[in-house]
């Protein structure tokens, strides 16, 4: 009661202005939380348009009420919505403090009953409000309105941020994989994919999710490996009753559905997406490989089914255990067909075919949490999640082969298979030492198995002699079978203890002062082996049937001598080794200077040491690299309250930028129509970013912002594509400095709200970014850092990944019917312009991903309180996504296709 006694004088001031008139005061109580306060919460005059929301110490208010009697609705997303009646005299003051508790049934099957306070879209608006940092976050309540099921797809529907198409790769302001960073609960997660420094996001289920902010301004507690932004998923903390929920569901593709009775993918596929096949006993002793290399025929129908379950138990008289626990599994099948080559600077074809994909994906989510809340001043909480995807391309290519097939008549089957598994295991802990002094900590074992195991090329061309398809030779990689394995472990520890300052005269802390550390230790083994069949000159004549290989590669023909096969260090695997150190202390200062200027600014050091290790076909005698560098990280962030609803923020601070393991080791991955190369002599950037933020929030649910922001880069990494007739591709320090700046522009509005309860309303949100990037290349910066002796085309370009414009809008219809009935659809549709893949050398343009927009319909209903069924169509513009290589004389599509649209029928059941 203190701080509504506290308002007291304020109130009493109205009254004596307006002695006919009364007001009505409180406080909402949590009572699922140790009766801390409910902030957010929505109080509303029935029978009117009256409303108002709970602030963060729960209070809420109404002035001016005339005489008479009213009816309170208390509501909050999860809880149980209350009706209270008041009677009012002329010149007083009613207080009602309400007691909010556990619902049994929630908006929507995928809002989890009685979850915390920030799934709603108007608490996390209402915490952006209020807190100095500057920052944005996405809930359950608005991923279940726009039919989010994935990370990587949540992201994308905020502000500045994009997703490459065909890929998981998130861009945040234009700058892609190498400047952003992922982290789970504050802990760092490591990368499923040895391409990539980020884990894709697309493997987390929004099942696991409560929230996920995604910080695009940096402040000290975040790693300094930061330019674009950190994305930092909340785990499910569940709160209330006991809960089961069982779902069901089904989907299918436009592409997919043309190829129903012949979709064709590779042998030895395991449906549940985890195998244990790999590199065969005795390889090059005798044709022992498990696979048939004959495709298998599928049904391309989808499939997804999903467990969840939760309760709170109450320990002893203050504490209380929650537990929660997910696991899902679903399917996927996706066919495309359309052009992919590689081109020379004057347009001669390098390669050219038409490809056809068939694809099918898995992914297997299991989570378990258990959050102990001692009393309200010790909590712990462990988190285990598990994560297996698997990833099946089956690819066909027909056309042009330079020095091997250049009549149009070549043909390569290549079967890709990709197994990941992830394993998290956290433990944190928080807790209030005295009224002034905080401890966090946290810890967590990381551990990641990416698979290829057998994947298979094979090279043909069609013989008019032969009247029939024959093996293809111009080396022996032209027909083989490929072998690789990444582990990676890693351990993080975060310790931070904060003390609050000073009190004002109204009681309130005039801030606090936080210090803090972060260790991060990870390593990577990584190996890869392939097999290469040499075929016997006698043989390269003979017919082949494109879909049963295996009545010529087989162990009877190795044995009379048809073919042999070959590694190219018998059976030492190529590898590559990676070790990670870094250590980082940091210390912020957080303080409210007046009612209106509020200011946080830090320093972090980050001792960083990196080796990397590898024997390989371009180095056999194996060799290492190793950099250690010391770090020093200023940031600043301002924020001004230009009145109770408008925000003016400013941040300032420096970063650097990562190479990556895969980056810097002398490997070569090879696909098709491109191949990839590290570069040892790579080193990190150091990144100065600045941002300007006006923010209006006109309701509790409604905003507006416009950002602006700039980012200069010293010594910026790109790829580039190297002087070789393979059209390699490397990463390189290919300049001194670039710049990115930028504006940002967000809305969300409240368009009709139909009747008191809000049972009926329709509701907007757009987002868009206009941005610009611009860096110096130096090719005599290249040779004298590098190995490699080549010439950019141009001598400016923007950032590889960058886009100039980004936009999101949505609209989004919900109504309420008697009982736990609801329906709601929702419009979404996001627009990518065309994004820099690759910077060209030698006279070669630049590879361009051309622009790209899509469009999603969403509806969900409830039947009844146990009942849901969700049904959505995805990409239904169906555009082509194209890329080109934007020579002199004109522009070259090298890469071209449709994915189609996507329909998904899902049932929910919560017991």
């Amino acid at each position: 009661m203190k701080n509504i006694l506290i308002a007291l004088p304020f109130f009493f001031s109205s009254i004596l202005t307006a002695q006919s008139t009364a007001s009505i005061a409180g406080k909402l109580i949590d009572k699922e939380f140790n009766n801390e306060p409910l902030a957010f919460g929505n109080v509303l005059i029935k029978g009117t348009t009256i409303g108002t929301t709970s602030d963060m110490d729960g209070l809420y208010v109404f002035n001016n009420l005339n005489e008479g009697r009213y009816t309170l609705i208390y509501s909050y997303v999860g809880y149980e919505t209350k009706e209270l009646e008041v009677a009012l005299e002329a010149g007083k003051v009613v207080s009602i403090d309400v007691d909010m508790v556990a619902s049994a049934a929630s908006l929507d099957e995928v809002l989890i009953t009685a979850t915390t306070r920030k799934i709603s879209e108007t608490a996390l608006l209402m915490d952006q409000k209020n807190a100095v940092e500057i920052k944005q976050s996405i809930g359950i309540e608005e991923l279940s309105r726009k039919g989010v099921g994935d990370v990587a797809t949540a992201v994308t529907k905020t502000t500045g941020v994009s997703k490459q198409e065909g890929s998981n790769t998130i861009y945040v302001r234009g700058l892609g994989d190498r400047y952003n960073s992922t982290s789970i609960n504050g802990l760092p997660v490591t990368s499923n994919d040895p391409e990539k420094k980020n884990i894709g996001l697309d493997l987390f289920s929004t099942d696991i999710v409560e929230y996920i902010a995604i910080d695009k301004v940096y402040s000290p507690h975040i790693p300094g490996d930061f330019a674009g932004g950190n994305v930092d998923i909340t785990s499910v903390n569940y709160r209330g009753k006991g809960m089961f929920e069982f779902s069901i569901g089904s989907s299918i593709g436009t592409n997919a559905m043309t190829k129903f009775s012949d979709y064709k993918l590779q042998d030895g596929l395991n449906k549940s997406g985890f195998s244990s096949y790999g590199v065969p006993n005795n390889p090059l002793s005798g044709y022992h490989f498990e696979n048939s290399l004959a495709p298998v025929k599928e049904k391309p129908l989808g499939s997804n089914f999903g467990l969840k379950a939760g309760k709170s138990f109450e320990i002893g008289k203050k504490g209380k255990l929650n537990l929660f626990a997910t696991a899902s599994f679903d399917n996927d099948f996706e066919a495309r067909e359309g052009i992919n080559q590689s081109v020379s600077a004057q347009g001669a074809k390098l390669k050219s075919f038409q490809q056809e994909r068939f694809s099918y994906n898995t992914n297997t989510t299991g989570m378990f949490n258990a959050n102990y809340q001692i009393n309200s001043k010790h909590k712990l909480a462990y988190n285990f999640l598990m994560v297996n995807s698997s990833n099946q391309n089956r690819d066909t290519y027909q056309g042009f082969i330079r020095d091997i097939a250049e009549e149009d008549n070549g043909l390569i089957q290549r079967s890709t298979y990709i197994q990941n598994t992830l394993l998290v295991h956290q433990l944190l802990g928080t807790h209030k030492l005295s009224d002034k002094f905080d401890f966090d900590w946290a810890t967590s074992y990381n551990k990641v198995e990416g698979d290829m195991p057998d994947r298979s090329q094979n090279t043909l061309k069609y013989s008019d002699n032969a009247n029939g398809y024959v093996f293809a030779q111009n080396t022996i990689t032209d027909n083989h079978r490929y072998y690789q394995n990444l582990i990676e472990d890693e351990l993080a520890a975060n310790l931070s203890v904060s003390y609050k300052l000073n009190e004002d005269v109204d009681g309130n802390s005039k801030g606090k002062v936080t210090l803090g550390y972060n260790g991060r230790f990870k390593k990577r083994d990584f190996e890869a082996i392939q097999f290469n069949f040499r075929i016997s000159g006698s043989q390269l004549n003979t017919p082949i049937d494109p879909d049963n290989l295996d009545l010529f590669l087989n162990q009877t023909n190795f044995d009379n001598g048809l073919f042999s096969i070959e590694s190219f260090a018998g059976l030492t695997p190529q590898t590559y080794d990676g070790d990670q150190n870094i250590h980082a202390g940091y210390a912020s200062l957080e303080y409210q200077f007046s009612e209106k200027l509020s200011a946080m600014a830090g320093l972090r050091f980050e001792k960083v040491e990196q080796t990397v290790s590898w024997r390989t076909q371009l180095d056999a005698s194996g060799k290492s690299n190793t950099f250690d560098r010391n770090e020093f990280l200023p940031s600043v962030i301002l924020k001004y309250e230009l009145n109770d609803q408008q925000n003016l923020r400013l941040g300032a601070s420096k970063t650097y930028t990562l190479p990556q393991f895969k980056e810097r080791a002398l490997f070569i991955y090879e696909d098709v129509t491109e191949v990839k190369v590290g570069n040892p002599d790579l080193y990190p950037s150091q990144n100065y970013n600045l941002d300007l933020k006006w923010e209006v929030f006109p309701k509790s649910s409604e905003l507006f912002s416009v950002t602006a922001f700039g980012k200069y880069i010293l010594d910026p990494i790109n790829e580039i594509t190297l002087a070789s007739s393979t059209n390699d591709i490397s990463f390189i320090n290919t300049g001194d400095a670039g710049y990115v700046y930028g504006a940002e522009i967000e809305l969300r509005k409240d368009i009709f709200k139909f009747d008191e309860a809000h049972s009926n309303q329709l509701s907007a949100g757009l987002n868009a970014t206009y941005m610009q990037t611009t860096q110096d290349l130096d090719s005599e910066k290249v040779r004298q850092e590098t190995n490699y002796n080549t010439n950019l085309t141009h001598d400016t370009s923007g950032f590889t990944g960058a886009s100039d414009f980004l936009l999101n809008a949505d609209l989004s219809y919900i109504t309420k019917f008697s009982g736990a009935a609801n329906l709601m659809a929702t419009l979404a549709y996001s627009y990518t312009s065309d994004r820099l893949y690759a910077l060209g050398v030698e006279t070669k343009g630049n590879l361009v991903d051309k622009g790209v927009g899509t469009l999603d319909f969403i509806l969900k209903t409830k039947i009844n309180k146990h009942i849901g069924l969700d049904f959505s169509i995805k990409n239904l513009l169906n555009p082509a996504v194209e890329r080109v290589q934007e020579n002199a004389s004109e522009d070259i599509t090298v890469l071209s296709y449709k994915r189609g649209a996507f329909f998904k029928l899902g049932l929910h059941y919560k017991f």
